[in-house]
């Protein structure tokens, strides 16, 4: 099967087993290093015996193996518990980036199995960058994953190290680039001149933006709360104000008005005020009387008319502008149908939808999005956490951008945004 940048499939719908190798291939006049990196559940590489490269060739127990330059032996069942990620990479030694190789292609197959799962890529997707993640093979749900990563870092092998986590020894400290130093200013200053306390969650989500190439982007972006009964302590713990607080500075990065829209939701749906840099402390509790007092019905969830409401709103400026909407439920999630509906309809419209789980169960056809066919695009995601703590700001905001980058894309490539 042919794999586009972005597209994610289970292993098993691909008729893969536990035991699977990887093959990155990639025709450049430069010296590529190609290395995997074994990740726990915060994206870090807090085992460094599970960084396999040149200098390491092998994990404990061979379940990676480097047979070969980017020829990679896996045995998932033999990694254990704390390895949720695989990442692997292909950087390039001394000058040169990727925008200048002549073709790459990577793949995934099984024990005595022709090629299953095949991507080509080439240096239009590329600009400056030194190293790619090229691909994924992730535990979600139980099950492992594969996803078509391809994406870049304006620095080498070290610079991937680095962000996951690891220890560089005897290298100097890497200077950023001129437009990277801006970028990170521009935001961090937008921020601190109006909400200083903000500036740390600024610096990680600016992070986040320039590894996926999305400083540039223009979005606007709203938030939809759950505001069932049983989401009550998620209020009280201040765990829903967290999420406003880490979400506003995506907004003010892509927003030019710095709002973030936020919808709520019982038993019917209702439009809250913008929360901005001015407004954002206490907001949960203070605005249109506190949460326990905004007008949302019975406190029972019914996702589609809140799901229909934030359609309708964005329609009405007529535009094609990507809305980014993070919607955030406990579960208990029913309606299946109705919401399955509604994504088919929307994926012709410049909608993402990025569903998160929080502290709940029984989140229904959230959990299933990723794999639902007959849409024009992939216009949606899902992850759970039981608690908003259980990871990193940083780990947050590369899951939350994990899936927007391949949508916008593919969005634009068929006309659904600007």
């Amino acid at each position: 099967m042919q794999l586009t940048q972005g597209q994610r499939l289970p292993l098993s719908s691909l008729g893969l087993g536990t035991r699977v190798s990887v093959a990155v291939s990639i025709e450049c006049r430069h010296e590529i290093d190609f290395a995997c990196f074994g990740l726990d559940s915060q994206g870090k590489l807090s085992d460094d015996r599970f960084m396999v490269f040149f200098n390491q060739p092998s994990a404990p127990a061979e379940a990676i193996r480097l047979r070969g330059p980017g020829q990679f032996d896996i045995d998932l069942a033999a990694l254990p518990a704390s390895i949720e990620r695989l990442v692997f990479t292909a950087a390039i030694d001394g000058d040169g980036a990727m925008n200048a190789i002549a073709s790459g292609r990577f793949t995934v197959t099984g024990t005595g199995q022709s090629a299953p799962a095949t991507c080509e890529f080439g240096p239009s997707i590329f600009s400056a960058e030194k190293a790619i993640m090229v691909l994924d093979l992730y535990r979600k749900g139980g099950e492992w994953r594969v996803l078509a990563n391809l994406q870049g870092f304006s620095e080498g092998l070290a610079a991937l190290v680095r962000h996951f986590g690891g220890e560089v020894l005897d290298e100097p400290a890497p200077v950023p680039a001129a437009a990277t130093v801006q970028a990170t200013f521009s935001l961090e200053k937008k921020v601190a001149a109006a909400a200083p306390a903000l500036v740390s969650l600024a610096k990680k989500a600016q992070i986040s933006l320039e590894k996926n190439n999305l400083t540039q982007v223009k979005a606007k972006v709203a938030v939809v709360l759950d505001a069932s009964g049983s989401m009550n302590g998620q209020y009280s713990r201040g765990r829903v104000q967290e999420v406003l607080d880490r979400l506003l500075p995506l907004a003010v990065a892509f927003d030019d008005d710095g709002e973030l829209d936020v919808f709520a939701f019982g038993a019917k749906p209702v439009q809250l005020s913008p929360a901005t840099l001015h407004n954002y402390q206490h907001y949960v509790t203070s605005d249109q009387g506190g949460w326990r007092k905004w007008n949302v019905g019975a406190r029972i969830n019914d996702e589609p008319k809140a799901m229909r409401l934030v359609m309708d709103y964005y329609r009405q400026a007529g535009d094609r502008t990507p809305v980014y909407i993070l919607f955030v439920s406990d579960g208990g999630v029913h309606e299946n149908r109705a919401i399955t509906r509604l994504m088919m309809e929307a994926s012709n419209q410049p909608f993402f939808w990025q569903f998160v789980g929080l502290g709940g169960s029984n989140y229904g056809i959230l959990e299933k999005l990723d794999d639902m066919a007959g849409r024009v695009v992939d216009n949606c995601n899902f992850f759970a956490l039981d608690d908003l703590h259980d990871v990193s700001e940083e780990v947050l905001y590369d899951r939350l951008m994990e899936e927007f980058p391949g949508w916008l894309r593919e969005a634009k490539s068929k006309n659904i945004i600007a």
